[in-house]
């Protein structure tokens, strides 16, 4: 709350009318070691009350205390730039306040902005059915392994095949939602020289036995394409379902899962926070989640849908509950289907505004970002490419010296220079996954190229 308005006759009246005799009464039941006590290192001017802008000088001189690093960190969340309408849109009090719109006479607001987000996402991956979202990527993965299992009738074994070359965090976060429920994942290696999946490693990672899905990661986590449509076409052909790992962004360039091989992937999900999301120190996000018409009914998360009433007027409403937890309780297809309703809503309006001719530019001068900025350090010694198929977003790089060292000497620089590779792949270290969206410029990119140099 930025402005309390309660004056000390009103907190006075208040408390009288509670019978208590100041504020420290209302807590006196939480034991004195639980509580916070005094904000440690502030002036004593500000230990009492103290004038506004005396407090807003503080905070801003603390604020420029951390510096202003340069991101150049992608692996999953991206320094977009966000206009400033969505955000002064997502928190007006009609979406910042709003709950769940179970009661379509009192939600038709809120439930519009679902029906555009569900269209919208359904557009950009070329399927059928969209969800309202879920809580980030991972968990949105995490829900596709487990729709696809329940829906493959041909195949009843609990195994999905999940390369090696998907974020290392969601292949964690999935495999601690998915354990207990005998679903049993297939690691399936990457290729050394290409970075991606290979129809051989498949082959051997499946030995011959029965998969219910395979997860196919575009662009995957090194920033290298894979070849989805090949890929989608071996899943077919043996009974699995093609679930696409994929980013919003790349969307806009890239082929949607839905016409991906012959038949198109079965499901799509992936990271939200590309859309209008600021990085936040990692949250929070949204997931999103699609799949086929066929397939709709196993679709966890709320779907809204859109009618007409009495009168001819277009209304909104939520449809297919009976998969939802308050309905079906334990029988539901997920228990954790919430709706990340006020990110959605920043999502929305990010894609309305951007269009789709926008959010292809976003796309190219990423690209583009990303080639320079490659160019520019593969220029200096010792450092070089890991793979050579193209990338997309991002680029895993070989370096000289250890890469923990030139990340910590590149931080003092106010560079944040990229993401350890080294941490999840050892066979990759000295390795370097770097990304320059379209905020980074020219000159950050040179800062960059002239930090390095030095470290080297």
């Amino acid at each position: 709350m930025p402005f309390i308005p309660h004056t000390s006759e009103d907190t006075a009246a208040m408390l009288a009318a509670i019978g208590a005799a100041s504020i420290e009464d209302l807590f006196d039941e939480i034991p004195a070691e639980l509580r916070a006590g005094e904000i440690a290192g502030l002036p004593d001017s500000m230990l009492s009350p103290a004038p506004e802008m005396d407090v807003t000088r503080l905070m801003q001189a603390r604020a420029r205390a951390d510096g202003e690093p340069v991101c150049f960190i992608g692996a999953g969340a991206y320094e977009h730039h966000i206009p400033a309408a969505v955000w002064q849109l997502t928190t007006r009090g009609e979406f910042y306040s709003a709950y769940t719109p179970y009661q379509a006479e009192a939600s038709q607001g809120t439930l519009q902005v679902l029906y555009e987000f569900q269209s919208m996402m359904t557009a950009l991956t070329g399927l059928d059915v969209s969800n309202a979202s879920l809580y980030d990527g991972a968990s949105a993965l995490a829900e596709a392994v487990l729709m696809a299992v329940r829906a493959n009738r041909k195949v009843k074994d609990k195994r999905v095949l999940m390369p090696a070359s998907v974020h290392p965090f969601y292949r964690q976060t999935v495999r601690s939602i998915v354990r207990h429920q005998g679903v049993e994942l297939i690691e399936v290696p990457y290729d050394r020289t290409g970075g991606h999946t290979t129809i051989e490693a498949l082959e051997q990672a499946a030995a011959g036995q029965a998969c219910a899905a395979l997860v196919i990661p575009q662009p995957n986590l090194f920033g290298v394409l894979e070849e989805v449509d090949a890929l989608t076409d071996w899943a077919h052909a043996h009974n699995a379902l093609a679930i696409g790992l994929v980013n919003p962004i790349a969307l806009a360039l890239l082929s949607p899962p839905g016409d991906w091989g012959d038949k198109g992937a079965d499901i799509a999900c992936g990271e939200g926070q590309p859309l209008g999301m600021p990085l936040a120190s990692g949250g929070p996000y949204l997931g999103f989640l699609c799949c086929t018409q066929a397939l709709v009914r196993q679709l966890p998360g709320r779907i809204a849908g859109k009618t007409q009433d009495l009168d001819g007027r277009p209304g909104y409403t939520l449809t297919l509950q009976a998969r939802e937890q308050h309905i079906r309780r334990s029988k539901a297809t997920s228990n954790i289907c919430t709706n990340q309703g006020l990110l959605v809503t920043a999502a929305t309006i990010h894609l309305a505004l951007l269009g789709a001719e926008g959010l292809e530019r976003v796309a190219a001068n990423c690209h583009a970002n990303t080639r320079t900025l490659s160019a520019r350090l593969t220029e200096l010694p010792g450092v070089e490419p890991l793979f050579e198929r193209p990338v997309f977003h991002e680029q895993a790089l070989r370096l000289p010296r250890p890469t923990p060292e030139v990340l910590a000497a590149l931080a003092e620089t106010d560079i944040l220079g990229g993401f350890d590779l080294g941490r999840a792949y050892p066979e990759l270290d000295p390795g370097l996954l770097v990304c320059a969206t379209e905020v980074r410029t020219a000159a950050d990119i040179d800062r960059y190229h002239d930090a390095l140099q030095r470290l080297l």
